[in-house]
């Protein structure tokens, strides 16, 4: 399918805004062109505005031109700032060496990647993570184990021997897992067959039959060739392939055997085969026992395959050939017709055994699955598996612990499975439970998840499920998947995440908010289909707790303050508008207009977005819990997006009516030059370009070499550049004629540099004392953890002076570490002259200093 279009929740909120924004735009606009047309309907008639030819007043142009001078109210520079931003995000994801995989065994060496700058901060808001489990939990390197064959395991402590392969079932098993299946033989250059597969499971059911001496050792296009325990080569003449596919959870091949019999051999998932076997003693008398020892495998974590076969008459194949050729050759309906056609052979069937398949975890999943669990995200595993596997494998994950309560409502009876539904959500209802996060893991089979689906209980179940710590969804096909995943994101409103690393999890990462893919064994569909790539499942959690904090908080203050800073100059067109007659005269000279978002104020959002960070990626990572002010969007909503609206407001107003104040008497020059509009527009944009800078500076976390650049550096530029364009004319006369000489009256003026000095103050006081009180008084976690950060790196400087003054080494000093309990180390120091001196070092990981 195709790839949806997606946006982050944060731009849809930003786009909302912008309307409401266009809407006020258009009412100031109207609101200035009606008072002037009132104001001229008056009488009070202007002949420097107007002119004979045109005496009558135009309420539509004076309209277009108010909409013209306030219409950078919204910042058309924020979708350029905000590209760029995103692309150095983009770049830091590629780069960053914490989620650069390597597995020489493999011969993997995989960076993560951003294949989508679109959701970068989207990351940083996850509720919701929807996992596949093969080979995205687990390493999807499969090891044959053990098998049950007949009722009877065999594994490696009571091997399969030469006496057992007079036995028929044990014969046709061996037979079946060495030639049901897609893999490709290759002879190395040592003359052994090396196994490819595009599933790591059949590649290990192979290897596990050569274990036994049935070696697969060819294949044709009509025919299957292996070597049996006798060292005697048997050819299968190949009738039949119905290959497996997610739905159909199984795969049967039909041959014609050595001795001329025809037999259909089939493998597949447990409540698949299960169900086709015969009714009659011969064909399930194993049926018991198989059962037990298939919940003995799960429960030790193992994937399970069940296997079966059945003898077909010459008459009946002819008869079902015809069929066959008839639907795969179908142009209508061709999957379900061959489906149909498929389960007039796949019946009937013998039970002979099961395999037990190891898959293990990858290295750090259950830490991982903890941290998410701890950020408040709902972890979500939906596998293909075995229920008991999908349980076992939730414990050795952490997704299930021993104290939580784990809730079953699978059942085979549709009335049943609604029961448990209703039942287990009124018994949260009476505890005013439902929709928190309560120790629940709910656990669900595909059968029983069907009916959960359906219209009249849906809404029940999910919000069962998200009343759960974790959820655990068995045996469902891709679709099944997908559709979980839609009905959550609909119903909860929240942004989700699905994770997977094959082909039948496409469907599901489509569907998400974001969608991760894990390279891994099973191809690159998922990874393809992804809007980010990880090599490992647990850099999941720096890419969520830290890359992704860090994108919303920096997204965030980019959009935030790009409003501010416009809002800031140019509502001020409004307030001069007041004492222009409302004629649409503009305060600031053209040019300086335009340069406002290119060049004095293009760089601090560049310097929020790209370096600012709340925390070290350490203190991020090691903290989960930090994670939860990014979910819970604190830093970026309608209330904030009006607050910072309310602030650019209240500064304009005094940046314009202080100055406007302290130039009312009129100000002169000795050279007999009196102050004009420019000179107090030009004054004005002075201080909001000092304003709008140091507002950005104020709310970075951050400071880096970029940051003071790009504040100290803007406001520089604005006074080089108001030095040179006034000097500019008569020598370049298509400019500033307007402008000339006057940084030299603004310069010479004491009223200039009276409010260069203190209306920034009085503007950024009000800011100053609300971050202060905050940090204060009401910090937030972020605050308290950065906090911790500095002190900690000024101990740590201060562990590195000795009694002197001097660095340790300029002593010849030796460090010894006398203690390291918890997050506290004990550094002891002696000098040669036998002096001691000692510190403690908090939160410390340094081995050495």
């Amino acid at each position: 399918t195709k790839a949806p279009l997606k946006q982050s929740t944060l731009e849809k909120v930003m786009n909302y805004q912008i309307i409401f924004l266009f809407l006020i735009l258009v009412t100031i606009s109207l609101i200035s062109a009606g008072v002037n047309k009132f104001q001229f309907s008056n009488g009070e008639v202007h002949n420097y505005l107007t002119t004979e030819e045109n005496a009558d007043n135009n309420f539509f142009l004076n309209f277009l031109t108010f909409f013209i001078l306030y219409n950078n109210l919204i910042p058309i520079s924020l979708l350029v700032s905000l590209e760029m931003v995103r692309v150095f995000q983009a770049v830091f994801i590629d780069n960053d060496e914490k989620m650069h995989y390597v597995d020489k065994s493999l011969n993997v060496d995989t960076y993560a990647v951003a294949k989508t700058s679109n959701l970068n901060e989207e990351l940083g808001q996850i509720k919701y993570v929807f996992s596949d489990k093969t080979g995205t939990l687990t390493r999807n390197i499969m090891e044959f184990k053990k098998c049950s064959i007949a009722g009877v395991v065999y594994d490696a402590d009571h091997q399969i021997l030469e006496k057992h392969m007079a036995n028929k079932e044990v014969r046709d098993f061996l037979v079946l897992m060495s030639i049901c299946h897609t893999v490709v033989p290759e002879k190395g250059e040592d003359g052994k067959i090396h196994y490819n597969a595009s599933s790591p499971d059949e590649k290990a059911l192979v290897e596990g039959a050569a274990e036994y001496k049935y070696t697969f050792v060819s294949k044709t296009s009509n025919s299957v060739t292996i070597r049996n325990h006798l060292n005697k080569q048997e050819t299968f003449e190949v009738l039949a392939i119905i290959e497996f596919t997610s739905t159909r959870k199984r795969m049967s091949i039909v041959v014609r055997t050595p001795e001329g019999q025809i037999k259909v051999y089939i493998k597949g998932a447990d409540n698949v085969i299960l169900e086709r076997i015969g009714k009659t003693a011969s064909h399930n008398e194993h049926q018991e026992n198989t059962g037990n020892h298939l919940d003995d495998f799960a429960r030790e974590g193992l994937r399970t395959l069940c296997l079966g076969v059945s003898d077909i008459s010459e008459e009946a194949f002819k008869d079902w050939s015809k069929k066959w050729k008839q639907a795969t050759t179908s142009l209508v309906d061709r999957e379900q017709e061959i489906e149909n056609v498929a389960n007039l052979i796949e019946g009937d069937l013998r039970l002979i055994g099961a395999t037990a398949i190891e898959d293990k975890l990858q290295e750090n999943v259950p830490e991982t699955i903890e941290k998410l669990l701890e950020a408040d995200i709902h972890v979500w595993m939906l596998t293909g598996d075995k229920q008991i596997t999908a349980e076992n494998i939730a414990k050795s994950c952490r997704l299930h612990k021993d104290g939580t309560e784990l809730v079953d409502v699978s059942d085979d009876v549709p009335t049943k499975v609604r029961s448990k539904i209703t039942d287990r959500l009124e018994k949260l209802k009476k505890n005013g439970k439902v929709g928190q996060n309560n120790e629940i893991t709910l656990i669900i089979d595909g059968k029983s998840l069907t009916h959960a689906m359906e219209e009249d209980i849906r809404n029940d179940f999910i919000r069962l499920c998200t009343s759960c710590k974790a959820v655990i969804c068995c045996r469902v096909s891709p679709l099944q998947k997908a559709e979980v995943v839609e009905l959550v994101s609909k119903f909860t409103k929240s942004i989700t995440l699905a994770i997977g690393d094959g082909a039948n999890d496409v469907a599901m990462i489509q569907k998400a908010s974001v969608g991760v893919g894990v390279s891994g064994n099973e191809g690159l569909q998922a990874v393809n289909s992804a809007d980010f790539a990880i090599g490992q499942f647990s850099y999941l959690a720096r890419l969520l707790f830290v890359h992704g904090a860090w994108n919303y908080s920096r997204i965030s203050k980019v959009v935030l303050y790009s409003f501010y800073k416009n809002i800031t100059l140019y509502i001020i067109e409004l307030w001069f508008a007041i004492y222009s007659y409302w004629s649409g005269q503009v305060i600031y000279e053209r040019w300086t207009i335009g340069m406002f978002n290119i060049l004095f104020t293009s760089l601090p959002p560049l310097a929020l977005g790209i370096f600012d960070k709340t925390c070290s990626a350490e203190t991020r990572e090691s903290n989960p819990a930090l994670y939860k002010t990014s979910q819970n969007s604190e830093l970026f909503n309608i209330k904030k997006f009006w607050l910072w609206i309310g602030t650019a407001i209240f500064h304009s107003v005094l940046l314009f009516w202080v100055p406007m104040l302290a130039m009312s008497t009129g100000v002169s020059w000795s050279s007999g030059h009196t102050d004009g509009y420019l000179i107090l527009g030009n004054t004005v944009y002075s201080l909001v370009v000092i304003v709008t800078c140091l507002k950005a500076g104020l709310v970075m976390d951050n400071w880096t070499w970029f940051s003071h650049l790009s504040i100290w550096g803007s406001i520089a530029l604005w006074f080089i550049f108001l030095v040179v364009y006034s000097s500019l004319w008569p020598s370049l006369k298509f400019v500033a004629s307007n402008m000339a000489g006057l940084f030299m009256l603004l310069f010479n003026s004491p009223v200039f540099w009276s409010c260069l000095l203190l209306v920034p103050v009085l503007v950024l006081l009000t800011d100053c004392t609300a971050t202060f009180v905050k940090l204060k008084f009401f910090p937030s976690e972020s605050d308290k953890k950065r906090k911790e950060e500095k002190k900690n790196k000024t101990l740590r400087f201060d562990s590195h002076q000795g009694e002197s003054g001097l660095p340790l080494q300029e002593q010849a000093s030796k460090v010894v570490f006398n203690k390291k309990n918890g997050t506290t180390v004990t550094i002891k120091k002696e000098t040669k002259e036998g002096n001691r001196w000692s510190a403690k070092v908090a939160n410390s990981d340094d081995e050495e200093l």
